[in-house]
C-alpha cells in the first residue's frame, strides 16, 4: 500500500515511522524548504513515549531532553500547593520528556531520512488540493512561494498532516471559518540560566489571568552550570489586535517584564528569566471546534490539522502521536483502505474531541484558579483542599489517557 503524507510536522513525521516499520510505501511532503529547529519547548507525556519506545527513539531523546521529575503548581506568591509527580518518577513504565520542539523535529526529520531514505521526504511541497475516485488518491503540491504547480502524486492514502491553518481541512470543511481565540495570548521564551529546584522540574504559576510555565529544556552544562530553561507567559487579554496563529512573531519584553517585575521567589526569580531572554515570541492562544469527522474515502486527517487544541495539560504533540500509532493500527488490521481510516476516524475523534473541549475548560490549570479564586493572599498549608485538586488532576490523566493503571497494562507495541 503507498501512503502519501502531506506535512512534516512532528506528527506526519512520527506517522511515516510507525507506517515504515510496518512495512508501508511512504512518502513525506512538507511545506518548507528546510527544515530548522525552530519553536520553544514541549512536553511529550508518557502515553505518547510509549509509541516513540516502540519506535526506537528514547536513546535519541535521552540525550537531548529532560525527564521531567515533578509538576509543581504555585500561586503568584510562590507558595506551592501541589507537587505530582511525574513520568518514571510516579511509577509509569515510561517517562515524560520535556524537549525543544525544533530539536525534536529535527531529531524526527534525520531518523526518517536514514530508515525511509531521503529520497522519500521532499521539503519545498505544499499541499494546495486533492482529489480521489475508487481506485487512488492524487495530492497536487505547489510551491509555497511562488504558487507553481510542482507535481501530483497518485497514492492508495493520503494523510493530512499540515497543521492549523490545513489546506486539506478547509478542501474538506470549506466554510468552517477562522480559528477560535481564546482570550489570552502566550509569550514564549528560553533562558540559559541556573537550574531551578531540582533541575527537572516543571512549574505552574499564578491563575489564568496571568500565568506563567517553566521547565527545563536542556541538560546542565557542567563547566558553566547552566541550564537551557524554557517558559512561557499567559495574559489574558480580550482584544489581542491579529490573533494569527505564528510561532515565531518576536515582540519586545517591556511589557512581560512591567507585568511580572514583583514574581521573584527564593526558588525562581520570573522577572530575571525573562530578561535573559535570547527573544519572546507572542502566539494567541486558539484552537479549532472538533469535526464530526476526519476521514473522507481514501483521506484523512492528523495531528493539528484534525484537533488543534490549546497548550493546556501538554497534549498537542502527545495526541499527534497517539494518532499515528492509532492510524498505523487501523491500516495494519483492515483489508482496505477506506475500511482502516474509517475505523481510525472512529477512535480518535471522539477521544481528541473531549480533550480539546476539556482544555477549553482549563484541563488541570483549574486548580490555579480555584486556589487564587479562594486565597488571593495566600494560604497556610492546612487550607490547601487536597482531595479536590488530586481529583482534577485524575479526572484530567483519565480524559487525556495517561492514567497510570491503564497504561502501565500496555506494552512496547503500538495499540
Amino acid at each position: 500500500m503507498k501512503i502519501t503524507i502531506a506535512g512534516g510536522g512532528i506528527g506526519g513525521l512520527i506517522a511515516a515511522l510507525c507506517l515504515h516499520q510496518n512495512n508501508f510505501e511512504v512518502e513525506v511532503y512538507e511545506s518548507v524548504d528546510e527544515i530548522k529547529p525552530l519553536g520553544v519547548g514541549i512536553n511529550l507525556l508518557p502515553h505518547s513515549v510509549r509509541i516513540l519506545d516502540y519506535l526506537d527513539l528514547l536513546p535519541h531523546l535521552e540525550k537531548i531532553a529532560v525527564k521531567t521529575s515533578d509538576l509543581i503548581y504555585s500561586n503568584r506568591h510562590g507558595q506551592h500547593f501541589l507537587s505530582d509527580k511525574r513520568g518514571t518518577f510516579a511509577g509509569y513504565k515510561w517517562p515524560q520528556f520535556s524537549i525543544h520542539r525544533g530539536y525534536f523535529q529535527q531529531l524526527l526529520f534525520d531518523i526518517c531520512c536514514e530508515r525511509l531514505g531521503s529520497n522519500r521526504i521532499h521539503t519545498g511541497h505544499h499541499l494546495s488540493h486533492f482529489d480521489q475516485d475508487k481506485n487512488a488518491i492524487r495530492a497536487h503540491f505547489i510551491n509555497r512561494n511562488t504558487n507553481q504547480s510542482i507535481c501530483t502524486v497518485e497514492s492508495d492514502v493520503l494523510i493530512g498532516c499540515d497543521g492549523i491553518h490545513s489546506a486539506s481541512r478547509q478542501q474538506c470543511y470549506p466554510n468552517e471559518g477562522d480559528v477560535v481565540y481564546s482570550g489570552n495570548i502566550l509569550y514564549r521564551g528560553t533562558s540559559l540560566m541556573k537550574p531551578f529546584l531540582n533541575a527537572s522540574s516543571m512549574v505552574m504559576i499564578g491563575s489564568n489571568r496571568q500565568k506563567m510555565v517553566v521547565y527545563p529544556i536542556g541538560k546542565v552544562d557542567e563547566e558553566s552550570g547552566l541550564q537551557l530553561i524554557n517558559w512561557v507567559a499567559n495574559l489574558k487579554e480580550e482584544h489581542p489586535g491579529t490573533q494569527e496563529r505564528d510561532w515565531n512573531k518576536k515582540v519586545n519584553n517591556a511589557f512581560l517584564l512591567d507585568k511580572y517585575q514583583n514574581w521573584k521567589y527564593d526558588w525562581l526569580d520570573v522577572y530575571e528569566m525573562i530578561k535573559k531572554s535570547s527573544a519572546v515570541y507572542k502566539f494567541p492562544m486558539s484552537d479549532r471546534d472538533p469535526l464530526p469527522k476526519w476521514t473522507f474515502g481514501r483521506f484523512t486527517l492528523l495531528g493539528d490539522a484534525a484537533h488543534p487544541m490549546y497548550p493546556i495539560g501538554s497534549n498537542g504533540a502527545s495526541q499527534a502521536i497517539l494518532d499515528a500509532a492509532a492510524l498505523t493500527t487501523s491500516l495494519i488490521s483492515n483489508s482496505s483502505a477506506e475500511g482502516a481510516l474509517v475505523e481510525y476516524d472512529r477512535i480518535r475523534v471522539p477521544e481528541t474531541a473531549k480533550i480539546v473541549l476539556q482544555n477549553r475548560k482549563k484541563g488541570p490549570d483549574a486548580i490555579l484558579d480555584l486556589m487564587e479564586d479562594r486565597f488571593p493572599n495566600g494560604f497556610t498549608p492546612a487550607q490547601i483542599p487536597k482531595e479536590e485538586i488530586e481529583e482534577t488532576m485524575k479526572k484530567y490523566k483519565e480524559i487525556a489517557g495517561f492514567d497510570i493503571q491503564s497504561l502501565n497494562e500496555k506494552g512496547k507495541h503500538l495499540s
